[in-house]
């Protein structure tokens, strides 16, 4: 039965989208698949293990131009290629771009579809979250939006709600653009302040088009976040506003970059903060639309000592029990991660040791740089939403 299942996307050849020397390295997708696999979260009862293929055309199409997928296909062959976002120290260009950039659109359809014809109650793609992919440019390490992707898929087959919530430390400013002025599709961002971090977008008063006011919900936090301060902004923001809109169905970028050891920004999340972001997904999902959860990966560039970790955490709570924090990491993923990283430090369990506490928001509070940033999303949108930006109960 659905509600007992949930489908794992999975392929080596996911790992193509491989742009070299470079902060997005596939290697934190296959140590990601190996530790759950050493753990035997993949085994457990009612895992289905998908094999993706690569998005059609038409399906790209429907959130990139037709001279940007042209352009994708001819970069690699042209060492002198420019335009597009392409061929550039964020986004270099790499033989097979388009093919594997559109097989992780077709993981994440394969995952949006697998919940929203029952097949499984939740599905997880963690090689994909590409989130900065614009209509026609490449962005932030992402060719093609797989997430923008999956969504349009799911309005093309009747989806009229689609809550889509981003936790990455980046804003997702590409799911934003796409669905800007669409009010079938509710974005919500936490992310770092874009007056210190790329992509400079994710203000408080970014809320959507003029046919789609509070669409977008944007969570700009200050440097320096940490597991509580994060925790209470995520709790006084994302479940009134997903309450209020009524999803479908949720479908979640989990980047793992908001973690204190990240080297490219400057948040101060745990790896037990992160589990904790996961669970109250779950939880909203569960409480709003039937379970219905796509989790997809992101960013992060602590490729052993955070990221394997935390999406491993995330594929224990999407396939069941959550992980206990104290479990041991497995001897065997330990060598296997020395060996893919010599010189990273490779955590020995599950756990950072933080025990993250949720302290409520509370209206007035002004003299924290976190609660003023609360303050903000909440009078910006929360009125759009029919809620009261000063009330703690909405």
């Amino acid at each position: 039965m659905a509600d007992r299942t949930t489908a794992v996307v999975w392929d080596q050849a996911l790992l193509d989208y491989d742009m070299g020397d470079h902060p997005l390295n596939p290697v934190r997708v296959e140590l990601t698949i190996a530790l759950a696999r050493e753990l035997g979260i993949l085994d457990r009862p009612g895992v289905q293990m998908v094999t993706p293929e690569p998005a059609a055309e038409a399906d790209l199409l429907r959130v990139h131009r037709a001279d940007y997928l042209d352009a994708v296909r001819l970069a690699p062959t042209d060492p002198f290629f420019r335009g597009w976002g392409l061929n550039t120290e964020d986004n270099p260009v790499f033989d097979g771009m388009h093919e594997a950039s559109a097989r992780i659109c077709g993981a994440s359809i394969a995952a949006a579809e697998a919940v929203w014809h029952g097949t499984t109650r939740r599905a997880v793609n963690v090689s994909g979250g590409l989130h900065h992919a614009m209509a026609s440019r490449a962005a932030g390490f992402c060719v093609y939006n797989d997430p923008a992707v999956a969504i349009a898929r799911l309005l093309d087959q009747g989806a009229r709600r689609v809550a889509y919530v981003d936790v990455d430390v980046h804003h997702g400013d590409g799911v934003q653009a796409a669905f800007w002025n669409d009010p079938r599709v509710l974005t919500v961002s936490l992310h770092e302040t874009p007056l210190a971090l790329f992509p400079g977008t994710g203000f408080a008063d970014e809320t959507g088009g003029p046919d789609a006011a509070g669409s977008a919900v944007n969570v700009a936090l200050p440097p320096g976040t940490d597991d509580a301060a994060w925790l209470r902004a995520f709790h006084a923001i994302v479940p009134s506003v997903l309450r209020a809109f009524g999803p479908e169905i949720i479908i979640s970028q989990c980047g793992a970059d908001a973690h204190r050891l990240d080297p490219l920004a400057d948040l101060r999340l745990s790896v037990d903060g992160q589990r904790a972001a996961y669970l109250a997904m779950r939880d909203l999902a569960d409480e709003l639309c039937d379970g219905r959860w796509v989790l997809l990966g992101g960013g992060g560039y602590a490729l052993v000592e955070v990221v394997p970790r935390a999406w491993t955490h995330l594929l224990a709570i999407a396939t069941g029990e959550p992980l206990d924090p104290a479990t041991p990491v497995p001897a065997g993923w330990r060598a296997l991660a020395a060996q893919r990283r010599p010189r990273a430090v490779v955590p020995e369990v599950m756990t950072d040791g933080a025990e993250p506490v949720v302290k409520a928001w509370e209206p007035g509070t002004a003299a924290d740089a976190v609660d003023r940033a609360i303050l903000a999303t909440r009078v910006a949108v929360f009125p759009l939403h029919g809620l009261d930006p000063h009330d703690p109960r909405d």
